[in-house]
């Protein structure tokens, strides 16, 4: 089977995402091989008319097409840390940089300066950002307590979580629970 065409595709941030993409693939008759986090794999390149039809309903939707190398990048980077902090279950026995270099087959010192260039801060600041909106769906669904989360996001302690906590919200966990806080769309950090 022939390498797919990819399209990538920028705040397509979770399963739903995922099926609104197909559902406007199917409305506009457009093949596809499979549609994952950021991506569109087509089995044969879209005309013209297909290509416009295809951005401005995306746009409608508040997805957009990525046209450059770099865009494409950085989005491929936020989605695998999406993936992994939102999505998996699984624990990396690694650190984020190793995860990025290995899922990616990319230099993580390039990956991070143009990461920093382009969307004005670091990927680990990103990372912390995505694990900070993670440990608030947990505390607002009351589905861990906090040494269980920290360890699931591979913090050492509850207490750390909890002062990384405050710093990014202004509020500890316990107030914004009782703040019924809200939470930020992973495709705004």
């Amino acid at each position: 089977m022939e390498k797919p065409i990819q399209i990538r595709v920028k705040n397509m941030v979770c399963p739903r995402c995922v099926q609104a993409i197909k559902h406007i693939l199917t409305d506009l008759a457009i093949d596809f091989r499979s549609v994952d986090l950021g991506v569109i794999d087509l089995d044969q390149h879209l005309n013209e008319k297909q290509h416009q039809a295809l951005s401005q309903r995306l746009k409608e939707q508040g997805f957009e097409i990525l046209e450059s190398k770099n865009a494409s990048l950085i989005q491929i980077i936020k989605n695998t840390l999406i993936h992994q902090i939102h999505h998996s279950e699984e624990i990396l026995s690694t650190n984020y940089s190793e995860f990025l270099e290995q899922k990616l087959d990319q230099d993580y010192a390039q990956m991070s300066r143009l990461f920093s260039q382009v969307e004005g801060l670091t990927i680990e600041k990103y990372i912390t950002r995505l694990k900070v909106e993670k440990a608030k769906e947990w505390i607002l669904y009351d589905e861990k307590g906090m040494a269980e989360i920290a360890f699931l996001l591979g913090y050492s302690s509850a207490a750390y979580l909890s002062s990384l906590f405050k710093k990014e919200t202004g509020m500890t966990p316990s107030q914004f629970k009782q703040n019924s806080g809200k939470r930020k769309n992973l495709d705004e950090l």
